[in-house]
Order: C-alpha cells, then structure tokens, then sequence
C-alpha cells in the first residue's frame, strides 16, 4: 500500500489527524432575497473522529458551495460534504466522497472538561496558511457563553489565553492527547482571548446525531431571576440558605406553561441544587442554571424540585428545541422567503435582513422593527406575529411611481387582513377582487394603495426589468 506524505512517519502525532478546511460560500442578499452574494472562500481547521468523519465547526461549512479538505503535509485536495450541522452549537460533521483520504489516520479521542489553571494546545491553520500551528495556553475561565455563529443562543464554553485567530476554528484544543475542546471564535477588542467548545457540549451534539438527524439544545423556556433580598425570601416562607432562584416569566412554550407558574422558585434543576443567584455548580464552576436544562435531549424530561405556595414539590419539565426566536438569530441553510407584488418586496422581518443596514443597524433601523423582533414576545405575547413581514424594498416601476413608503417598513394589514406570516401576504393580495390594494404599515397607521389590474399587468416586467426569476419563494 502506498503511503499518503502525511503518514510516513509519526503516525499517532495528533496533527496528524488535523485537517485544513477550504469552503467556497455564497450567502443570501436578504434585502434583494432573489439574489445571492460573490462566491467567497474561507479557511478552516477540522479534526478526524471515529467513524471516518470530521469535525469542524458550523460557520466553517455555513451556505457551502463546495467544500475542499486536505491533509496533513499532503498537497492533494479532496472534496468534502456536510453529513450533520449544528448552528445552535457552531458544529458540523463532514464526510469524505473518497475513502483513501483516511487511509492511516487515526481519529482523535474526546476528553473530560478541563480544569481552570491547566494548559491546553489549539492546532490548526490560521489565517489561511497551509502549515498547521500549534499554539499554548491556559484555560482561563469556564461559564455560559454567547455562541456568535447563531448569535441568540448561549452555551458552555471555555475562555483561554491560547490564540485563536480566523482559520483556526473547527481545529481541536488539545489537553494529555486528547480533543477538550473545538476553537471557535474569539471576543473583538480583547487580547490573549479565546473560546472553544468543551465536550459536554460536543458530546451533546454527537449523541444527538445518533438518529440520523440533529435536533438542537432544548430550551426550558424558563427567565431565571436572583432570589437574595432576605425580606422577600422570608415573605415567600423559604429557608435562609441561599437556595433557590425566582421565575420571572415563561415563553409562550405550551408545555412549560403547563408546568411551571411565574413566581415558582426553582431549588435544584436534574441533580444540580440552583443557586439564589441563578446559579449551579458544574464540575467545579460556577455557571447559570440553563446549563442543567441543557444536558437533556430534545424531548427529554427534567425533573425540577420547586418551592410553590410555601410549599416544596417536584415536576418534570419536557424541553423541547425552541424555533419561536429563530429570525432573532443568524439564520443558515434555507435562503430567504420572499414575494414581489407591484415591484413590493415583501420578506420576513429577521436579524439578517437588519444586518444588511450597515454595521450600526440597531440605530439605522426603526424602533418597531427592533420592537418586533427582539421585545414583543416577551412584553406584548398576544400580538406577537409567528412571522413579520417587511417592505423591504420597492422597485421602481410607473405602477409604484406615487409611493411615499418605500422600504424598511413593518407590513400590518394588506386589504384588512392582518399580515401573520409571508403567506398571509399572498392570500390578501389574490384574493382581493377590488380596485386596488390598500397596505397598511405600522407605525402610525401609515397605508399605500396600489392598483390592482395595473399590478397585474406589470408583473412579469418587473421581473424581467431586476432580473427576478419567479415573483416568490416559499
């Protein structure tokens, strides 16, 4: 059997089994949804594991084209695909179209959480450079951190003053020969600051995959507040032992409301005893308490141990994946919805679409549009829409030549009927069989009519005018 460069010597060396990671992408336009961007190409880091796989990281693969994997010291590329992608934990599984890619390498086996104090080493290849790089650090704190990559969910994860630089996510993090831990991502305007995903997390993904799909973390739905002012503690009859923390409120999650009651105080979540900070201690750290919902399965239950009308008492909470805050997070995978009416854009409301207002788009966009996004679940639940619709954009036609509202605004009512979803859009527009469209925007009431026979005959040149291949995509 012939060789590979990389397994002439020094087999059981763990770079070997460190994989360079080139993906070509192509992201969405999502205030022209019809479109997509220049094909770019990225530089990563993965690793083998059992199975004949890959491990990398989720925005390592994110909106691929083609996906190019190569080995230690070997100059031959080879083609890759995405077996499994976890956004919520920045994971991905690839798998190898040509068998020989694996021939002599092994895979490298997982590790424990490692301790606060003790050193690990991150290989990979940072900044794009086709020689691996192996850098030291010291593990500098261990708690509940934003993951970027989804950017609206929060996680274990591991600080460490080992560099991690661009190119080095997906690349393992090494502690006594085995994977603590996958890099990926770091905090902008720190130095000597890194992050890697430690194994409960991984392991959490890996079992998840074992039905063939992947599911995601489960989410109790559950706002845990501090329970410390002694006055109120006593009022509730708790003891004076720094136990418990408050339920603030629930998301609109029907089996967690069928549990759990606002003003419950939770005193141990699974085998972890809660804090009356919120917290619960993890092997040895201090961590919020969404942490012990975490460990569950999707559609697992959590027993919970709760202090309820001066009363202790137990239940158990099934914890589902929750998609209810999707498009308050970075969205991969499923290109943009859309429907173009008149030269109207209409497309859901999503922190995608802000993000293409520039790099302050929280000050660019108005306050309704933040509103929705990101406040109105929490404060206004009943008029929660299951998907907000905007105005994205008009394209300029002699049908919508009068128009005042233009884009970036919030769609309420399309010929009376309140606008919940994209296909609610749809259903008001062809079923109207009046002259015109009236569409009404929030905020002020803000409406514009738009004629309908003129619109429908100036459908198919607009299309063809913006080079739009079909007026929607569901």
């Amino acid at each position: 059997m012939t060789l590979h460069p990389a397994t002439a010597s020094a087999k059981t060396e763990p770079e070997q089994s460190v994989i360079h990671i080139m993906c070509f992408s192509q992201e969405p336009d999502w205030d022209a949804p019809w479109r997509f961007s220049a094909v770019r190409r990225g530089s990563g880091s993965g690793f083998v594991i059992q199975g004949k796989r890959i491990m990398t990281n989720a925005h390592v693969v994110s909106w691929d084209r083609q996906i190019l994997v190569q080995r230690y010291q070997d100059p031959r590329p080879y083609l890759a695909t995405v077996e499994f992608v976890a956004h919520d934990c920045d994971l991905a599984i690839l798998k190898v179209q040509d068998e020989r890619f694996f021939e002599g390498l092994e895979p490298l086996e997982f590790g424990e959480l490692p301790k606060v104090r003790s050193t690990v080493v991150t290989y990979g290849y940072p900044a794009g450079g086709q020689q691996i790089s192996y850098t030291r650090g010291v593990v500098s704190r261990v708690d509940i951190n934003n993951y970027v990559h989804q950017g609206n969910r929060s996680l274990l994860g591991v600080q460490t003053d080992a560099a991690i630089n661009p190119g080095n996510s997906g690349g393992p993090v090494i502690q006594d020969d085995h994977v603590v831990g996958v890099a990926f991502q770091g905090t902008p305007g720190l130095e000597n600051t890194g992050f890697f995903i430690p194994p409960p997390v991984i392991r959490h993904f890996l079992k998840d995959i074992e039905d063939g799909a992947y599911e995601g973390f489960p989410q109790a739905g559950i706002r845990l507040v501090p329970l410390q002012n002694p006055a109120y503690r006593r009022f509730l009859g708790l003891p004076d032992n720094d136990l418990g923390a408050r339920v603030d409120s629930l998301v609109e999650i029907p089996s967690t409301q069928a549990v759990m009651r606002p003003d419950d105080v939770i005193l141990q979540i699974g085998p972890y005893p809660v804090g009356s900070d919120g917290t619960i201690l993890f092997e040895g750290n201090r961590v919020f308490g969404a942490m012990a919902f975490q460990e569950a399965q999707h559609g697992e239950e959590v027993k919970l141990k709760l202090w309820r009308d001066k009363q202790e008492t137990t239940v158990s909470l099934p914890v589902y994946y929750y998609e209810g805050d999707r498009t308050a997070g970075n969205q991969y995978g499923s290109p943009p919805r859309y429907f173009v009416y008149g030269g109207l854009v209409f497309t859901p409301l999503s922190m995608d679409y802000l993000k293409t207002f520039g790099r302050n788009w929280a000050d660019a966009a108005n306050a309704e549009l933040v509103y929705e996004i990101f406040y109105r679940r929490h404060e206004d639940p009943e008029q929660t829409r299951s998907e907000p619709i905007v105005l994205a954009d008009t394209l300029a036609d002699e049908v919508n030549a009068n128009f005042i509202i233009h884009r970036r605004a919030l769609v309420d009512k399309i010929n009376g009927i309140r606008i919940d979803k994209l296909e609610d859009v749809i259903r008001a527009i062809e079923s109207n069989t009046a002259a015109q469209h009236v569409i009404e925007f929030i905020p002020h009431n803000g409406f514009e009519c738009l004629d309908r026979a003129d619109a429908e005959q100036a459908a198919s040149r607009i299309l063809e005018t913006y080079g739009i291949p079909k007026d929607r995509r569901l």
